[in-house]
């Protein structure tokens, strides 16, 4: 019986308490931070090369996808993120899929081109200092950041961006981050 009981209480305290580092309805390796944390400032061109810092977005939830045409996984998943955008993108939220190809944006155009992908915009970092400054230990990268341009989680690895779960799970963060509240 005293068994018994110490398992019931066991489940009990790991179901009240989970762990707060795995985002539900993401994917498994999708991290929240408990706080939320200043981003380093970063820089970058768009496709017409054009200066543009994460502060171009403010007042959006912003996920930042560091990715490269030359990365198996990333061109996998940038379809996907190409979904995303056109299902939630606009004035609250904004898919930012930062390319960190050193062949510059003609390599990011053909792939973009080839993939279909139509509803990204083109942001390139041929430097690859973003990769460093975000402490990037491979690609993709994906960091997800509120209206106030504090990072809220991330994930290392590739995911299906535009399955239902996924979301569902962007979505909740948005409502989270209402206007001026970060």
């Amino acid at each position: 019986m005293i068994k018994c009981k110490w398992v019931i209480f066991l489940v009990c305290s790991l179901l009240a308490f989970p762990p707060p580092s795995v985002a539900a309805g993401a994917s498994e390796n999708f991290t929240l931070l408990d706080t939320p944390a200043a981003v380093p400032e970063i820089s970058f061109e768009d496709g017409t090369g054009k200066p543009k810092t994460l502060a171009d977005f403010s007042g959006k939830v912003v996920l930042l996808n560091i990715w490269a045409t030359w990365c198996a996984p990333c061109r996998k998943e940038m379809p996907t993120l190409d979904r995303l955008q056109a299902k939630l993108g606009g004035p609250d939220f904004e898919v930012v899929a930062l390319s960190m190809d050193r062949k510059g944006p003609d390599a990011v155009k053909k792939f973009f081109a080839e993939t279909g992908v139509i509803h990204l915009a083109l942001n390139i970092d041929t430097s690859a200092k973003v990769m460093f400054t975000l402490g990037a230990v491979g690609l993709p990268m994906t960091v997800l950041i509120n209206r106030d341009g504090k990072e809220i989680g991330r994930l290392i690895g590739p995911a299906e961006w535009d399955s239902p779960d996924m979301v569902d799970f962007i979505r909740s963060r948005i409502a989270a981050s209402p206007k001026g509240k970060g």
